[in-house]
């Protein structure tokens, strides 16, 4: 049996986390349970299983694969990354406070302001990459603190060990969004952090062929009352989709070296092309934060912003529609990169004016760099950049 409390390197821990052997046949892989309830020998009397919205063995598998990945104790699946967050929401009254970073996932933001706003729970959007600014905003209402690091779409990074710090006596949760960085480069609990949630969508899957999210706690009360809630709603994934990620998380190490690997290159590249402005990627020294990134991530990732010389919304427009390896779609963190403009994609749900201040202007550009050679991925954002 895989004991997945001794320690391992990460890509042995992705192939086997989660995991046995089936009992009754010997198969390696989970069987997929396609069921949506379980026959009981009597009332009452049953092999763990009772109704498969309240827990499936193939999303039994996946979920502790989640818990191991980031050192947790409990792990929890979902429909998508949005009904993981609204779960976490969704364990607060109103009244409560709750300081978010900034720089969000568009639908995150949009979540907070259009949904649980009106129901009285207020949003305190700071920099976070200054762990003051938290502290500021920080008061005896306060029951959650919203972290992405890195952001989405600006790259910025929060010290999360520091963040953390300032909760220690105080009632309110720590949740981070670990979709970025992944638990092969960053694990927010080990930093102190109560909360960790992935868009599983984006690397877990790693294929672009799964929509699903994931909570990961090591509290049991925490894991309780998030369990109640997903069971209450019921916005889980279905069995097909918990094996789609659990294939996909076997390759999670590897993937993930590769587009370490080839953000390095494309973003270095980038930096020294003449006709673009910025280039936003944690690896660089001078980057904001850089020494945080480096200490509580392995590498820096495949997520690159980039501005244009040219900040025009037409210049950046074209770019985003000449790529041909780069696919130009939402999303990130599959095996085939892509390319989008946050401004009329990702993160259009963000009102024009608070997309100014932050920077997500008409010249912005996302890429997610896949798996594929870094040289056809440079010389195809050459081409497209002389277009």
């Amino acid at each position: 049996m895989f004991n997945e409390n001794k320690e391992r390197g990460f890509s042995t821990l992705s192939v086997h986390a989660g995991v046995e052997p089936d009992p009754s046949t010997g198969a390696i892989m989970t069987p997929v349970y396609l069921t949506s309830t379980y026959v009981q020998e009597g009332i009452g009397q049953h092999k763990g299983y009772e109704y498969s919205r309240s827990s499936n063995p193939t999303r039994d598998a996946l979920e502790a694969a989640f818990a191991a990945l980031e050192g947790a104790q409990h792990g929890l699946a979902f429909a998508s990354g949005l009904a993981a967050v609204d779960a976490v929401l969704m364990t607060l009254k109103p009244g409560d406070e709750v300081i978010a970073g900034d720089d969000l996932y568009g639908g995150t933001r949009r979540l907070f302001t259009t949904h649980y706003a009106p129901l009285g729970i207020h949003f305190h959007f700071v920099d976070t990459q200054d762990p003051a600014n938290v502290a500021s905003a920080l008061n005896d209402r306060t029951r959650l603190v919203w972290l992405e690091t890195p952001t989405n779409p600006l790259l910025r990074i929060s010290d999360i060990a520091a963040i953390a710090d300032l909760l220690k006596d105080h009632p309110a949760k720590l949740a981070v969004d670990n979709t970025f960085a992944t638990p092969a480069l960053q694990r927010p609990l080990a930093e102190g952090a109560d909360i960790v949630m992935h868009s599983v969508t984006k690397y877990l899957g790693g294929h672009s062929d799964v929509v699903m999210g994931a909570l990961m706690c090591k509290d049991a009360e925490t894991d309780a009352a998030l369990r109640t809630l997903q069971n209450n709603v019921g916005a889980i994934p279905g069995p097909m989709d918990c094996f789609l990620v659990l294939r996909g998380i076997k390759t999670l190490g590897i993937r993930v070296r590769q587009h370490c690997a080839n953000g390095r290159a494309v973003a270095e590249w980038l930096n020294a092309h003449p006709k673009v402005d910025r280039v936003y990627w944690p690896g660089f020294a001078d980057f904001p934060n850089h020494a945080v990134a480096a200490r509580q991530m392995r590498d820096f990732g495949g997520m690159i912003s980039f501005t244009l010389q040219d900040d025009s919304l037409a210049a950046s427009r074209k770019v985003c529609e000449s790529t041909q390896v780069f696919a130009l779609a939402e999303s990130l963190g599959g095996v085939e990169s892509l390319i989008e403009h946050p401004a009329l994609m990702t993160h259009a749900s963000v009102p024009a004016e608070q997309r100014a201040a932050l920077g997500i202007n008409d010249s912005l550009i996302r890429i997610s760099c896949g798996i594929e050679d870094a040289e056809d991925l440079i010389a195809d954002l050459a081409q497209a950049l002389d277009a």
